[in-house]
């Protein structure tokens, strides 16, 4: 467990919680007591930048990446007036560098498994083992081929690419 994922879970420390928020503001890391957080989570690059609204659930085994913004999309109006219910993060979610997650009415859930790429701004709910990338995000695939299958799209053969993408190529550096 890294430092910054072991300050969250303490953040709540009745004796010790301001000073965890400090020392958690210092990495750039904002993550309010109220915010509910699964077991597992795991932080990479110490969290530099990574902000959580309040109105947050976090699943267990849940990847956050710098830079994740968790938030409203409607930042200017008050709380008490926001359209936003809350955002659930579930099990196994893996939020990439500079992923932004807001929302904009209701509940946003972005299902278990699910994959959101760097930078991608997502705005609406996503199912179980996708991917999503993009501004505004869109989902691009899925984390595996049974998901897949559930929503119509099978896996590629073998050596061949989907429809729209070339197959990757290994291209040995020059000199070697």
């Amino acid at each position: 467990m890294s430092l910054v994922s072991a300050l969250i879970y303490r953040r709540r420390s009745a004796m010790l919680g301001r000073l965890v928020q400090e020392v958690l503001a210092l990495y750039g890391v904002e993550v309010p007591a109220a915010v509910e957080v699964g077991p597992g989570l795991r932080v990479f690059h110490r969290g530099f930048g990574t902000v959580i609204h309040p109105l947050t659930t976090i699943g267990a085994n849940v990847t956050l990446y710098n830079g994740v913004t968790l938030g409203r999309a409607d930042p200017w109006v008050p709380q008490a007036a926001s359209a936003m219910d809350r955002i659930v993060v579930e099990d196994g979610v893996c939020l990439c560098a500079g992923a932004k997650v807001v929302c904009k009415q209701g509940v946003l859930t972005i299902g278990r498994g699910t994959v959101v790429g760097a930078n991608a701004v997502l705005t609406t709910s996503t199912g179980p083992d996708e991917i999503w990338a993009g501004v505004p995000a869109r989902r691009i695939g899925y984390r595996n081929s049974a998901a897949g299958a559930q929503h119509g799209e099978g896996a590629p053969e073998p050596g061949r690419a989907r429809a729209g993408r070339q197959p990757s190529r290994m291209v040995d550096p020059p000199g070697s």
